[in-house]
């Protein structure tokens, strides 16, 4: 084929995909719709074969530098262009990735809420059936209740709110690293973490209910409880797993046993960071209000289902086949 019938065949289809060109540099990629985008992909194709077949029958250069540079813009439109937006990136991180990884993960998040609740409710128990076994787990000093947790815990300004967010954020994330980082520790310090915490806590509770302020405490921490709660044993599934990347490799090599769940911990570990901070602003500007318990608990409930109803159902369209679990 001479140069002249080459040019004349194919004209009509670069003037084509530039022009498609043109309304992708200007509005993205997204703004076709679903035939252009078909079209747009045939027509790079073509080019693509009418580039080799220039480049193979020694063209004009001109023409073969004007048929490079639109192989090149095209290809940068679709695979370049085709890349999510930052914020697409983060929706589509929050509505797929996160929840269907705390599925996927399930095994060690569950491990970990028995590390967890177990000993709080053990805790819980010896201490409300012997208040002075507290010592052993306020290392001596069983604290002394006067108050409610709400007035003793929760009695700031509304202009302290802020500050008070921060601070709660600040120091439920560190717990969480502290959790998610003693994976590489083959999992000891994830697992300390989990039962110190749950020991404590389990206490604290009992300490309050030994003082007849047990029914403000479930209030207190109930519109905050169970997104900080899930959190922290969603952190140490994501610990865990970074052990069983040594511990456990299966049939891969440990290296690559240990990147794998790396990565997967991390998305646990960024999805865990912005439940805290979910966490914080309730306990910062909602906690703190003078409402009846009732109410507390009814957001708290509220906040429990909509947590469940995300994690289980959240992801789940057009989800992508899982790699084995651990």
């Amino acid at each position: 084929m001479r140069q002249t019938t080459f040019v004349a065949s194919g004209s009509e289809r670069w003037r084509r995909i530039d022009e498609l060109l043109g309304r992708v540099d200007r509005r993205g990629l997204r703004r076709l719709d679903g035939e252009e985008l078909l079209e747009l992909g045939a027509l790079y194709r073509r080019l693509t074969s009418d580039l080799a077949y220039a480049h193979g029958r020694s063209f004009d250069d001109a023409l073969v530098a004007y048929l490079n540079r639109l192989t090149t813009r095209a290809h940068a439109a679709i695979y370049a262009g085709g890349e999510a937006t930052s914020f697409e990136r983060v929706r589509a991180f929050f509505t797929g990735d996160f929840p269907r990884e705390v599925r996927r993960s399930w095994i060690p998040i569950a491990l970990c809420a028995v590390l967890f609740f177990g000993p709080w409710l053990i805790a819980f128990c010896i201490v409300v059936h012997d208040p002075s076994a507290g010592a052993a787990f306020f290392h001596g000093n069983v604290p002394a209740i006067k108050k409610s947790l709400h007035d003793s815990n929760f009695a700031v300004s509304a202009a302290d709110a802020p500050s008070m967010s921060a601070y709660i954020i600040q120091n439920n994330v560190r717990i969480a690293v502290v959790a998610f980082a003693g994976g590489m520790t083959l999992g000891a310090l994830t697992v300390f973490s989990l039962v110190y915490q749950g020991l404590f806590f389990g206490a604290y509770q009992a300490a309050f209910a030994n003082a007849h302020f047990g029914y403000d405490f479930i209030a207190t921490i109930a519109p905050h409880g169970a997104l900080e709660l899930s959190a922290i044993t969603i952190a140490g599934g994501s610990g865990l797993l970074l052990a069983a990347g040594v511990l456990v490799p299966g049939r891969l090599p440990r290296k690559v046993a240990l990147a794998r769940n790396a990565r997967r911990a991390g998305v646990l570990i960024l999805g865990v960071c912005a439940m805290l901070c979910a966490a914080g602003l309730i306990e910062g500007f909602f906690s703190p209000r003078r409402v009846g318990p009732e109410l507390r608990i009814g957001v708290g409930a509220l906040t429990a289902v909509a947590l469940a109803a995300y994690l289980s159902l959240a992801g789940r369209h057009n989800a992508p086949r899982a790699l084995t679990s651990m």
